[in-house]
C-alpha cells in the first residue's frame, strides 16, 4: 500500500492552518493551536487512531475560538481525504465504544464519499475550562463536510463534561483506525457495490 500521508494548508482572513497526517503512523501528535483543550482532544485521536497528526493554527482567538476550531476540522478533513487515496482495500466502516469512568460514547464512521453528521451529545455545562463545548460539533461538522464521511456520534451516558468529550474523541480515533485499516480479503477491491466512493 502506498504511503497514506498528506499536508493541507488553509489560509483565510480569520485563520491560518496547516495539518499533516500519516494514517499509518504510530500515534504521535504535535499541536500548536492556542487551544489547549482541543489539543488534548486531538491527541486522543492521534494516539487511539494510530495516526501521526501535526496541527498548527493561528486564528482570531481575540474574538473567540469558533473560526479556529471549525477550520481545524475542515483542514483535518481535507488532509484525511487526500491521504486515504482511492480507498481500495480498506475496511471503510469503523466503530468504537469508549468508557471513561461514568461516561460512555459510541462513534460510527463510514468513509462513504458523502458528508453526514449525526451528533447527539448533551453536556452538563457550557464550558470545559475556557473552551466552549458547542465548538466540538462545529469541529466535527467541518471534518465530515471535507473528509466526505458519514459520522454518527452518540454520548450514551455521562455526568462530567470533560469525560464525555474525551470518550467521544477516543472513540472517534478508534473508529477511524478501524475504517482505515487494510482488509486483506479485499485485496485492492473497493468496498462498495457502486464501484466508487
Amino acid at each position: 500500500m502506498a504511503a497514506r500521508k498528506a499536508t493541507v494548508k488553509r489560509d483565510t482572513l480569520e485563520t491560518r492552518i496547516v495539518v499533516t497526517v500519516d494514517l499509518d503512523g504510530s500515534g504521535q501528535g504535535r499541536f500548536d493551536t492556542g487551544l489547549p483543550f482541543l489539543e488534548h482532544m486531538l491527541d486522543q485521536v492521534a494516539r487511539h487512531g494510530l495516526i501521526d497528526l501535526d496541527v498548527k493554527a493561528q486564528g482570531d482567538l481575540h474574538i473567540d475560538a469558533h473560526h479556529t476550531v471549525e477550520d481545524i476540522g475542515i483542514t483535518l478533513g481535507q488532509a484525511l481525504a487526500q491521504a486515504v487515496g482511492d480507498k481500495k482495500g480498506i475496511r471503510r466502516y469503523g466503530h468504537a465504544y469508549v468508557p471513561l469512568d461514568e461516561s460512555l460514547s459510541r462513534v460510527v464512521i463510514d468513509l462513504s464519499g458523502r458528508p453526514g453528521l449525526e451528533y447527539h451529545v448533551d453536556y452538563p455545562r457550557a464550558r470545559i475550562g475556557e473552551f466552549e463545548v458547542d465548538l466540538l460539533q462545529e469541529f466535527f461538522q467541518g471534518f465530515v463536510n471535507h473528509a466526505q464521511v458519514t459520522l454518527h456520534i452518540d454520548s450514551l451516558r455521562g455526568k462530567n463534561a470533560h469525560h464525555i468529550a474525551e470518550t467521544i474523541f477516543k472513540a472517534f480515533g478508534r473508529a477511524l483506525r478501524g475504517a482505515l485499516e487494510p482488509d486483506a480479503r479485499m485485496q485492492g477491491m473497493l468496498p462498495s457495490t457502486k464501484g466508487s466512493l
